[in-house]
């Protein structure tokens, strides 16, 4: 039988001693006696920033998204706001997703900021995380707020918290705000406005720059103007990018761009695809099946919050695959330093970005052009920060992750599938123009530089004893590495708890780099109840014929490793 966790028992008990309504209440009386489970979860803790931010299942509780824990955390990120700018008149941007109850969450925000005296800005409507990051910078905010669970099943909502450079909240940023939200107890604490003072509603002036921006980023305009005709077809997963996408993919030029309608409708249920993370093939069924009925040169797709971006294309037998995140950032990533030589805008001072977990390709890509490139901890917040760091000496070209996130130009900190789906477009029209196609360009990279594949398995463990599972499987392969894989001989262990090695900020990630290149590695998510697994397969390849043989191989090998680590 399932015990009352102690310290479920107390969160809960410090809420029914405040002036939460009577009928949240009663909810946690029912939850206390009909499902203790459930209480455990929804009390056990409160809610911490991870990679992603603030991001949890909606519903009462402090370990929950709800008007009562979005308003603590924002008195709470108001008080070190206050605190870091002492005497200075506060000015805060927010927006929301497609999301249920991200509208008012969104409120909630702008309202408990406004009472603190801050001057707010809020996007009349839904808006991309991008969008957000741009605006923080451009109306020269100290910090900002997206209501958003991103690609996470519709039982979640979320709120990223921004800094004043348009970046999610990194240390010790991250973790001074939990102090000062953690301090927040009661809800009498919470300073919020039952009107709208001092809130400054936002949109289209914002759109208008942003999307300037956009397409300032252009390389081959004079491809674009050939291929103007170009068969685009895009769904927005029932999220924020059917407000900018097509607007930006016809600003940049092209002329036919075909929405698939069931998905253009925002809706935080979903209801055409049971996750709306454009990772998930399931996800793409309508776009896919829209675009091989017109015979379309590309399927682009969005997340809701429209900051990850996912492609579909023909390959040469003429069949429809979906690219991965790692393929997508190593396409861009070489058209993009391709795009700058061909120009001469390549000065030596250029760099490129990507995560630990994200595939070496790019790191070859960059090397060959003899561009600079980091690697940073996933999360792209810690990319943000790598502009942030450079900004004055160094001219950032690109950089992205292998969850199909990708930032090209500084003007936005955060991933943004709106400038990236207008490059991947301008990049087909690029290769149209020389007949040949994304797929074989995509085959001749890894003739270059080799193949590299990657594939990524997550295990779910939800609640308070998922955490604790994730933490014993995490701590079994910290003390218990395997010293082969495959037979394929594991010669070196990075462990990213150990700073004074990877000269990174803690993280609990682990990498076994294996003799061949391969290269497995394992950390818990951020922003959902998972572990992470991400296998990374690295092979010669003398000709692009080899490329099926070499994918069913690799494939074979991440089974092998899978099983002797007993996924």
């Amino acid at each position: 039988m399932i015990q009352i966790d102690k310290n479920a028992t107390i969160n809960a008990e410090k809420w029914l001693n405040t002036t939460i309504d009577d009928s949240a209440k009663q909810e946690i009386i029912r939850l206390r006696e009909s499902n203790v489970e459930e209480f455990n979860d929804a009390f056990y803790r409160t809610l911490e920033f991870g990679t992603g931010g603030l991001r949890g299942v909606m519903g009462i509780g402090t370990n929950r998204m709800n008007k009562y824990t979005v308003a603590m955390t924002t008195q709470g990120f108001c008080n070190y706001i206050q605190e870091n700018n002492p005497g200075k008149k506060i000015r805060t941007v927010i927006s929301f997703d497609s999301r249920n109850n991200s509208k008012d969450f969104a409120k909630i925000t702008a309202r408990v900021m406004a009472a603190n005296g801050f001057e707010v800005f809020l996007f009349e409507d839904i808006r991309p995380t991008p969008e957000l990051s741009f605006a923080v910078r451009e109306l020269k905010a100290d910090a900002g707020v997206m209501i958003t669970a991103s690609h996470n099943p519709k039982e979640y909502n979320g709120y990223k918290a921004y800094w004043n450079d348009g970046a999610q909240l990194t240390t010790p940023h991250d973790e001074l705000v939990i102090e000062k939200v953690n301090a927040i107890t009661d809800l009498s604490q919470v300073k919020i406005q039952d009107d709208d003072k001092n809130i400054i509603i936002i949109g289209e002036d914002i759109d208008k720059i942003y999307l300037e921006k956009v397409k300032s980023i252009s390389i081959n305009g004079d491809c674009i103007k050939k291929q103007k005709d170009l068969k685009i077809v895009y769904t927005p997963l029932h999220g924020t990018g059917i407000s900018l996408v097509p607007r930006a993919l016809k600003e940049y030029g092209f002329e036919n761009v075909i929405c698939v309608e069931e998905q253009s409708i925002p809706n935080g249920d979903f209801p055409t695809c049971v996750s709306p993370n454009p990772e998930d093939v399931a996800a793409l069924e309508m776009g896919l099946k829209l675009a091989k009925q017109l015979d379309a040169d590309i399927l682009l797709a969005t997340d809701p919050d429209a900051d990850r971006e996912a492609i579909a294309l023909k390959d040469n037998k003429g069949e429809w695959i979906i690219l991965n995140g790692n393929q997508t950032a190593s396409l861009l990533t070489y058209y993009l330093l391709s795009a700058n030589k061909n120009a001469n805008l390549l000065k030596g001072n250029e760099y490129i970005i990507k995560t630990v977990v994200t595939t070496d390709l790019i790191k070859q890509i960059a090397q060959d052009f003899s561009v600079e490139y980091f690697d940073v901890l996933t999360g792209f917040k810690h990319i943000a920060s790598k502009i942030r760091e450079n900004e004055a000496t160094k001219r950032y070209i690109g950089g992205g992750e292998e969850s199909f996130g990708y930032l090209i130009g500084d003007f936005v900190r955060d991933k943004d599938a709106v400038s990236a789906c207008c490059i991947l477009a301008e990049m087909v029209a690029w290769l149209k123009e020389q007949n040949t196609s994304l797929y074989d360009f995509l085959l001749e990279l890894y003739k270059k530089y080799g193949f590299y594949h990657e594939k990524q398995v997550s295990i779910t463990r939800k609640g308070k004893t998922g955490a604790e599972e994730i933490e014993k499987m995490m701590m079994d392969f910290r003390n218990n590495p395997p010293k082969t894989l495959d037979n394929d001989k594991v010669i070196e262990i990075i462990d990213y708890l150990q700073t004074e090695k990877t000269l990174l900020p803690k993280s609990n990630v682990l990498q076994y780099l294996l003799e061949s290149g391969s290269k497995v590695s394992v950390r818990p998510s951020g922003t959902e109840p998972k572990i992470k697994f991400y296998f990374s397969i690295s092979i010669p390849m003398t000709c692009k014929e080899d490329y099926e043989k070499l994918l069913r191989e690799s494939n074979e090998k991440i089974e092998r490793i899978k099983k002797e680590i007993r996924l």
